[in-house]
């Protein structure tokens, strides 16, 4: 048997001197000072440590023949640390190995000696022993799709990759991409997601390759149509080649389609180590920030052929094209509002054709109320009152072409009407009134509001829940830790909608610190994921109690003044959906705010 090691862009004095402490401890093993395993030589598996690589080089490459002096100079060994040559003189080490199709045994035997733990590159067959793995690697999946439902190729890919023994803990967000190098071909989706697996690579790569197999794609035109596409981008700290596998991806860099959903699984503050080693990864001494920048960044989005985009009612909506308006039904004796309005079916029905030919987008329904104080009803009296409306509404011609939203916290209802045909669901809760939730909406693959609120609404205004250091800081926070249970349940980023809850657990000043403050609430939740403070923002400000007590207005209904200026000051804040009882005149203030939106993004990139 026999081991080797390469040492890609070393000098070739530094290979020649590895090589011969291998051949050290070779012979070492050979002549039994170090145990074998019985049927063979164990391979000798080379792994960079810190400490000053030449110091150590002489101790080792006199090894004495024997065990004591072995057990040494291994010692040493373990401190050895490879400069990089980089132009940029990056401090990018990595080790090397190559083991030549050795059984998994004698592997194990060699790591117990030279107590190897992991490797920062490997070369290796694609049949090599060194996909025995114990430990869980940080692996990062790209996604693709243009053939069939490609939505539900995702969806399937995803829970094959989780009995595959690939744990999903990060997804990034879903962009519909123009075919490259091939063009002649309908558009792709495209998404990434980051996962822990004890999968070595190419076993890796051989469980993603049946996925692929079991979805339906066959050998056919590189770069051509497929139903799904699963590409390994990173794989822990390691650089892997071999015949069959080159991980990072040499052409990934290139690729907008594929850096803008890595991006997604980052955030502005680098979790880990591996992360790190992603970033080096790149040769760019800003690491994926940079390449991503020089790429064209965020100004790529909505252009060149590349728009973020949300999976909801068989088709995908682009956010970023326009704010759009949800007009709330209450179905409820004691919403705050208008309460009582709306009870009988007819009534709903009428309000709901008012709201559509006003300029809804989106009709909001919801059966229970949620203002302080409001005692809560049974899941069996919400659907009583929930599901002949909706039922009515689902069957109007004018709601073609519009969405269904519903207003819940409880799973069961969400379940309910999403089989009656809503459409998303808008949880004031963010799942802490019913532990159900994340895994219901989960199965049920809809879009999900994710609202922020401390308590419950009999809770939510006590002086406790009321404390605030720094409100957008903090609801950013909690926000973000709700969102991230959402993210390990299932669903998926791409599929949630998030609200900072204004008039939930606020008070006036903090309403208002959030008005403006929508882009530092971004910022915060960055540091932690990129793909969750790019999530479209709903702002739900309307006839608020905080506008009566600034401009001197007890009724509701004498609000709707001060709800538009709240809603432009939202939307020209960064907020894409506003939740609103009228619907005519905020569609008025939500076109002129999308208009000077899109005139000062025209006049900044004139000038660039």
């Amino acid at each position: 048997m026999v081991a080797t090691y390469m040492i890609k862009d070393y000098r070739n004095k530094v290979e020649s001197e590895l090589t011969n402490i291998c051949t050290d401890i070779m012979a070492l093993i050979d002549e039994n000072l170090i145990p074998s395993c019985s049927g063979g030589v164990p391979s000798v598996i080379f792994y960079k440590m810190k400490g000053n690589y030449y110091r150590y080089l002489a101790k080792i490459k006199y090894v004495d023949k024997r065990k004591e002096a072995a057990d040494q100079s291994l010692k040493a060994y373990q401190h050895i640390s490879l400069q990089s040559y980089s132009k940029t003189e990056a401090s990018a080490q990595m080790g090397i190995l190559k083991c030549l199709g050795l059984p998994r045994h004698q592997v194990f035997t060699a790591r117990k000696y030279l107590n190897v733990s992991s490797f920062s590159c490997l070369h290796t067959a694609q049949n090599s022993s060194v996909e025995a793995h114990s430990q869980d690697e940080d692996v990062v999946i790209a996604l693709g799709s243009n053939v069939g439902n490609r939505v539900h190729n995702f969806k399937e890919a995803l829970k094959m990759m989780k009995k595959s023994g690939i744990q999903v803990t990060r997804h990034a967000c879903l962009y519909e991409t123009a075919p490259a190098y091939i063009t002649d071909q309908p558009c792709f989706i495209n998404s990434a997601v980051r996962a822990v697996t004890k999968l070595g690579p190419h076993e890796l790569l051989a469980a993603l390759k049946r996925i692929e197999k079991d979805l339906g794609r066959t050998d056919g035109i590189r770069y051509g149509p497929r139903p799904i596409d699963l590409d390994i981008l990173f794989y822990g700290k390691y650089k892997v080649r071999s015949d069959i596998l080159n991980i990072p991806h040499e052409r990934i860099w290139e690729r907008p389609f594929v850096i803008a959903p890595l991006m997604d699984l980052l955030g502005s503050a680098s979790d880990n180590d591996t992360v790190a080693s992603w970033h080096a990864f790149s040769s760019h001494s800003g690491g994926l920030y940079e390449l991503w920048e020089k790429l064209g960044g965020e100004s790529l989005i909505g252009q060149e052929g590349i728009c973020r985009v949300m999976p909801v009612a068989n088709g995908l909506l682009d956010w970023s094209l326009r704010t759009s308006v949800m007009g709330i039904l209450n179905l409820t004796p004691d919403s705050f509002s208008d309460g009582g309005n709306f009870q009988s079916v007819e009534s709903a029905v009428s309000q709901v054709r008012s709201m559509i030919s006003e300029g809804a987008d989106i009709i909001d329904i919801g059966a229970q109320s949620t203002r302080p104080k409001a005692s809560r009803i049974s899941v069996e009296e919400e659907l009583s009152r929930l599901i002949p409306v909706l039922e009515a509404v689902k069957s109007m011609p004018e709601v073609e072409g519009k969405l269904i939203s519903v207003d819940t916290f409880y799973s069961d209802v969400a379940s309910e009407a999403v089989s009656r045909g809503a459409h998303l669901i808008n949880d004031v809760s963010a799942g802490q009134l019913d532990p159900n939730m994340f895994k219901v909406i989960a199965d049920l693959d809809v879009p999900y509001v994710a609202m922020h609120m401390r308590g419950d609404p009999c809770t939510m205004q006590s002086s406790e829940n009321l404390k605030y250091d720094d409100v957008c800081k903090e609801v950013s926070s909690e926000l973000y830790s709700r969102v991230r249970q959402a993210e390990l349940s299932g669903i998926p980023a791409w599929r949630i909608i998030i609200d900072p809850g204004i008039g939930f657990s606020k008070k006036t000043e903090d309403n208002l610190d959030i008005l403006t403050g929508l882009p530092a609430i971004r910022a915060e939740i960055a540091k932690s994921s990129f793909a969750i403070s790019r999530a479209p923002i709903l702002i739900g400000p309307s006839r608020k109690r905080f506008l009566g007590d600034i401009c001197s207005r007890p009724s509701a209904v004498e609000r709707d003044p001060a709800t538009i200026a709240s809603i432009t000051a939202g939307v020209l804040a960064g907020a894409n959906i506003v939740r609103v009882h009228n619907v005519k005149d905020n569609c008025d203030a939500v076109k002129l705010c999308d208009a000077i939106l899109k005139h000062k993004h025209s006049a900044m990139k004139s000038r660039q």
